[in-house]
């Protein structure tokens, strides 16, 4: 037996850091917590100081009993669990429910896993930091008092199985409070005016693009200021050349990663943390979860190297970065290669793109500036004080951006190239002069990397907490991330050419939004409810003074449960006034009346969500109900657009001798035919199904379900899948053994794959595609 366990939390960490320990080393993970506070109760003793009680999770209770086994064996326990707030707690939940003798063990931490930073953290061990421990301990016990108190509130006042959270619900609001943002904003418009002037240069001729240096409210105005173009003569008045430089941006914090790898490599904020998990767990980056951009001494030196060597001296420019983020806590380094040398890794594609994107990001933040040429031309006219604008620009070195250049979440960026070698008061020729009507923008809808770096310049959350926030409003279905097509919209073209004026109306496309963040309408019932009658909850200041508390804990400056106990007491008693006081919310909304029946029409949040209802609850005749279809909101939705739903189920004719009818189920809106239903596909509305088209889906179905029919034994089937193909038996999926020509198969065999797999315990659906999709 090994005189030493060293305990990880994950089997890919634990792999790594066997390959760098000898013989006398045994590496285990616990596969992360091994436990927390029991689902189904509070688990907080709130009279006894806030005490909380900590279960094993049952898919644990195996591995602590290995654990423990090999504790007991040991000679030295090494707790090698992650270096932030998170992983000091996964240490003293492992010391505690393996009862771990304190003389006998070691918490050692280390920023990346290399062999000299194993040797380094085993060389030098401390004791686990119970200050760390109490912050995440506090950070769990005020979220669990949070949710187990406001979701019953949500319950009874709102709607079933809605759950709050302290955090999670602060992001819903700035979401809810960005949409109203984009629904009030007024559009409005401006003329723009862009001018080709033509020059000669050494008897060529040359153009120059150049923009008016006022923009204009009305058509009238911009025509007025052409018919002074018509009359007037230009010329250049100025031309201004002044050296500029760009430099790089610092390296990696978890939140720029998980902005720039939206950007530039198009991930979810989820997607990029597991990929660097990964990347980190097999010893390729230092660690993923941190808000500092400083760099090792020791980093820089492997960044140097690396310079000098790839793109010579030239290049080389050390700097040293300050974190400034609101409440930067961690000490370690910020996101970077191990190995500097390395400019890629083995791994799937994923891992690759991050890989490099951390590379380039690094190395690009130990090189020179960029160094550039900013030229401005102006253009005067004789018939007015207005100059058009020509800007240009020439890159003289490229120092930084020959390996990368940061990305912005501006959807549009002038380009500005080279200008042509004018001399002051040379005369010039338009060729046209352009005037295009714009539009004010309203305010960009979150993307989930634009919303993390609001949440950190808010001073809410950590590097730890960012992807869970996101992923649980998502969940929670308060909260969609959503591509929307755009509508085309008019707009007037105005070229003045050859001393003549023309107009014309062009189209465009706008409105398009790709993976943005939108509120559902039980998002935004339930934020409203939250904001009314939790408003402290919800405020900004507050919850980022929170994250400055738990800050103080893991510093040892106040205790944990003191600082729980100043939250609770109001918090508390808010929540019984609430319960007790509070009006039921559902958001809604009168649309108008019936002509049919003359009873009020209401869009609000039902039962089992957003839904239209005619009549009043309390009439003795019941009120009808529909649901709103997929494209519909509660704050969007009109009289007519409720009363078409009441049309449903629609007959639309018959194929085939049977009936063809369009409804609306739990799943969607359907085609139901021979008592067989066809999902409409999303981008279609039920409303607008037509008998042509629905033959076309029910057709398009049977194709498939032909092609996926391989054997079919009346009860039995033998079907192609996602994985390959298996055999179905009603409502359970069989694997089909490896080597066995599907078409092959008989009754009979199918049979006995079917027994053998119902003994093993592999025959349910689920258990066959997971253990498939591994």
């Amino acid at each position: 037996m090994s005189k030493n366990l060293v305990i990880v939390e994950s089997p890919a960490k634990a792999k790594t850091i066997e390959g760098f320990l000898g013989k006398d080393y045994t590496v285990k993970s616990s596969f992360g917590h091994v436990r927390d506070l029991a689902k189904k109760t509070i688990s907080i003793d709130i009279e006894n100081n806030f005490e909380p009680h900590y279960e094993i999770s049952d898919d644990k209770k195996k591995i602590i009993t290995e654990l423990k086994k090999l504790a007991i064996e040991s000679e030295v326990v090494w707790l090698a669990s992650d270096e932030d707030r998170e992983g000091e707690a996964i240490s003293w939940h492992l010391a505690e429910t393996l009862n771990l003798d304190e003389a006998k063990t070691r918490r050692i931490v280390f920023h990346e896993i290399t062999k000299n930073a194993i040797l380094e953290a085993i060389n030098n061990p401390r004791k686990i930091d119970k200050n760390l421990v109490d912050a995440q301990q506090a950070r769990r016990i005020l979220d669990r008092l949070v949710g187990f108190e406001l979701s019953p509130v949500l319950w009874r006042k709102v709607k079933p199985a809605l759950s709050a959270g302290r955090v999670q619900s602060v992001a819903v609001r700035l979401i809810v409070d960005r949409e109203r943002d984009v629904i009030n904003f007024n559009t409005e418009t401006f003329y723009r005016l862009v001018g080709n002037f033509i020059a000669t240069v050494n008897n060529d001729k040359v153009s120059l693009k150049a923009e008016l240096d006022k923009k204009f409210s009305t058509k009238e105005q911009a025509i007025a200021f052409l018919e002074k173009c018509k009359k007037s003569d230009f010329a250049v008045k100025e031309i201004e050349t002044k050296p500029t430089k760009k430099s790089p941006a610092p390296p990696f914090t978890t939140s720029t990663l998980q902005q720039e790898a939206s950007r530039k490599l198009g991930f979810s904020v989820s997607k990029t943390m597991t990929i660097a998990q990964q990347l980190y767990e097999s010893g390729k980056i230092t660690y993923m979860r941190t808000d500092s951009v400083n760099l090792s001494d020791l980093a820089i030196d492997l960044a140097k190297k690396e310079i000098s060597a790839s793109y010579g001296e030239g290049y080389l420019k050390v700097r040293k970065y300050t974190t400034k983020t609101k409440g930067a806590q961690e000490a370690h380094e910020a996101i970077r290669p191990t190995y500097m040398n390395n400019h890629t890794v083995d791994g799937d594609v994923a891992q690759k793109k991050l890989y490099e994107l951390i590379w380039k990001r690094t190395i690009a933040s130990q090189m020179s500036d960029a160094l550039m040429e900013k030229t401005n031309i102006s253009i005067n006219l004789s018939a007015s004080k207005e100059l058009f604008v020509a800007t240009g620009e020439v890159l003289k070195f490229d120092g930084f951006l020959k390996v990368y250049l940061e990305s912005t979440d501006d959807e549009e960026e002038e380009d500005h190239g080279l200008l042509p070698a004018l001399t002051k008061n040379q005369k010039l020729d338009y060729d046209k002069i352009e005037s295009i009507q714009r539009f004010t923008q309203h305010p960009a809808r979150y993307t989930e990397a634009s919303l993390v770096k609001k949440l950190e310049e808010l001073g809410i959350g950590r590097p730890s907490t960012y992807a869970p926030i996101i992923s649980t409003i998502q969940k929670r279905g308060y909260v969609v991330n959503e591509t929307k097509e755009g509508v085309e919209r008019n707009y007037d073209y105005i070229v003045l050419s050859a001393n003549k004026i023309a107009e014309k109306i062009k189209t465009e496309k706008t409105g398009y939004e790709k993976y943005k963040l939108f509120p559902t309408d039980i998002g935004i019932v339930v934020n409203d409810f939250l904001v009314e009658n939790f408003n402290e909850i919800l405020d900004f200041n507050f919850t980022a003074s929170v994250e400055k508390e738990f800050d103080e804990i893991a510093q040892g400056d106040i205790v944990w449960n003191e600082m729980i106990k100043n939250f609770y007491g109001k918090f508390h008693d808010k929540v019984k006034d609430t319960d007790k006081n509070a009006k039921k919310a559902s958001g809604e909304k009168l649309l108008g009346i019936d002509p049919k029946t003359g009873k009020n029409v209401y869009a609000k949040i039902g039962k089992y969500g957003p839904i239209v209802q005619i009549g009043e609850i309390d009439d003795e005749e019941k009120p009808q109900f529909a649901g709103l279809l997929k494209d519909q909101s509660l704050g969007t939705i009109t009289l007519d657009g409720a009363l078409e739903l009441f049309k449903f189920p629609r007959s639309i004719g018959e194929y085939e001798g049977k009936e063809m009818v369009v409804s609306v189920g739990k799943f969607g809106p359907y085609i139901r035919h021979d008592s067989k239903f066809y999902s409409i596909p999303k981008d279609e509305s039920p409303l607008q199904i037509l008998s042509e088209r629905a033959i076309e889906i029910i057709e398009l179905k049977r194709k498939v379900e032909k092609e996926k029919l391989i054997l079919d034994f009346d009860d039995i089937k033998v079907l192609n899948g996602r994985w390959g193909a298996y055999i179905n038996q009603g409502k359970e999926n069989f694997k089909i053994p490896k080597g066995t020509e599907p078409t092959s198969l008989t009754k009979d065999i199918c049979l006995d794959i079917i027994k053998k797999g119902g003994e093993e315990g592999k025959g349910t659906k689920k258990k066959f595609f997971k253990k498939k999709s591994a």
